[in-house]
């Protein structure tokens, strides 16, 4: 099976798949060749959750509320 990239995943799919990546580590049953790629790809797994989460949370914070404390809309973050 052929791994999906990583910038197509979404932020679950990289979260899962960074999940089993740590888990093949962690046994230890792995020759270093694979060891060094599954390190490689979990850090390119960890760095697309991150920018997910941040781009998440740059888009709840230009939620406006209006008086009431009820959103009214959003505004579009520089660059996305």
């Amino acid at each position: 099976m052929t791994e999906k990239n990583v910038a197509e995943m979404s932020f679950e799919e990289a979260m899962r798949a960074l999940e089993a990546v740590v888990d093949q580590l962690e046994k230890g049953e792995v020759p270093l060749d694979a060891s060094i790629t599954l390190y490689e790809r979990g850090a390119a797994l960890k760095k697309r959750c991150e920018d997910e989460l941040k781009r998440a949370e740059e888009k709840v914070a230009q939620i406006t509320l209006d008086g009431d404390g009820a959103p009214t809309g959003t505004k579009p973050v520089e660059g996305m």
